[in-house]
């Protein structure tokens, strides 16, 4: 390998299907769901379905100091990038910390510590707000503590691109190991948002599903998609250069990304989404047919899916490439569900296996969509994509 190869090393994710690596893909590849009702907003909002994380306790796996000046968000953060490190075996004691760094992404910032100390303010007095309030509700705080906490103190960055932004920074942290900048990089992104502020922001995108029965809710290209559940959670992968590690630590290659955005916001104007794929297997040197599976944005919405499916269908042939749709079992994690669907695929490549979309019997759409149960298939070579509410658009290709 080169150093300007860009191999991933070590993952881990955080995911309402599972908290685990071995425990998500598991369930993941058996189609099981992790979207519910969240019984709190039941009775009060016109949308209640959402992949939800169950029985998370920080002090489980955090120390206190950081769990008082953390969000929920924020402390997934700390605990995947702590697993992913570990299990990329990198000895930070033994490596320069000018050249490792942290990229990640974040959509919401951390919501439901800002709406605890916003109600202190208004219930109690301005004396009564945590003076951590300052930094913890801000997006680019998982960057800042994971750096902090591990002495990671090369070019960090946070990117904000909604859905895509999640690819955007792994993106970003492939470059500046291709440009030389540094050899490691810990990148990703994590999204939780379901205290009432954050709940009533998530309805105001007009895209959630109304249903009630988790089973009718999410479903990404069925006929009768009327909208998505938001999730919680994403992932952390640690990329390094291809100089620096052995081939057996190594679960992938990330050999192309681009992005663009649709200027229109309008589904309909599926231009730039070719563009962006387009341009991701030109980076690759690779044709559509290198491709073996797509991990679809998988929008759940009529409109964006009929969009994706037609730009699929051009430029890979009717049904002629695999699509899975994992994030129907987790809901739309919005910055984590790239890096998140990124780890799907290295474990797909991994196990020449592709899981199911949930919840989701059949397409009248021209694609591949693997349903019902996983399907075994020599596999090589995966494009994932995502879109951004406001015309984000990214695209990442991985290889075996």
């Amino acid at each position: 390998m080169s150093p300007t190869d860009c191999v991933v090393t070590g993952i881990d994710v955080i995911a309402p299907t599972g908290f685990t690596i071995d425990e998500y893909w598991r369930r993941t590849c058996l189609g099981e769901s992790g979207i519910r009702v969240i019984d709190d907003f039941d009775e009060r909002y016109d949308t209640a379905l959402a992949g939800v994380i169950p029985d998370f306790v920080a002090k489980e796996h955090l120390p206190g100091r950081l769990i008082t000046q953390t969000d929920r968000v924020t402390q997934f953060a700390l605990i995947a990038a702590e697993r992913a490190l570990a299990d990329s075996k990198v000895d930070l004691d033994h490596r320069d910390p000018f050249d490792c760094s942290v990229v990640t992404s974040n959509a919401t910032g951390g919501f439901e510590f800002s709406h605890r100390e916003m109600q202190r303010l208004w219930t109690q007095g301005r004396e009564s707000v945590s003076v951590y309030q300052c930094f913890a509700w801000f997006y680019a705080v998982n960057t800042g503590q994971i750096s902090i906490r591990h002495r990671l103190r090369g070019p960090g960055a946070v990117l904000v691109g909604e859905q895509a932004g999640g690819l955007d920074a792994l993106g970003h942290a492939r470059r500046n190991i291709r440009r030389g900048r540094c050899s490691m990089v810990v990148a990703g992104g994590m999204e939780s948002s379901f205290d009432p502020w954050g709940w009533v922001s998530h309805q105001a995108s007009g895209g959630l599903t109304t249903q009630r029965n988790p089973a009718e809710g999410y479903r990404p290209f069925a006929a009768t998609a009327d909208g998505y559940a938001p999730g919680e959670g994403g992932a952390m992968l640690v990329l390094e250069s291809g100089d620096t590690v052995e081939l057996g630590h190594v679960y992938g290659h990330i050999v192309g990304y681009a992005s663009g955005f649709n200027p229109r916001n309008d589904p309909g104007y599926t231009r730039p989404m070719r563009q962006v794929i387009n341009s991701a297997l030109a980076e690759a040197e690779l044709c559509p047919t290198d491709i073996d599976v797509v991990f679809a944005d998988a929008a759940g919405t009529r409109a964006d899916d009929v969009a994706e499916a037609t730009v699929l269908a051009e430029i890979f042939g009717p049904q002629a490439v695999p699509v899975a749709a994992p994030k129907s079992g987790t809901g739309r994690l919005m910055a984590g569900a790239g890096p998140l669907d990124a780890v799907s695929a290295l474990l797909a490549l991994r196990d020449n296996v592709i899981p199911p979309a949930v919840h989701v019997q059949t397409t009248d759409l021209p694609i591949d969509l693997v349903c019902g149960q996983a399907r075994d298939a020599p596999l090589t070579t995966a494009l994932v994509l995502a879109r951004g509410a406001g015309g984000f658009i990214s695209a990442l290709v991985i290889r075996k």
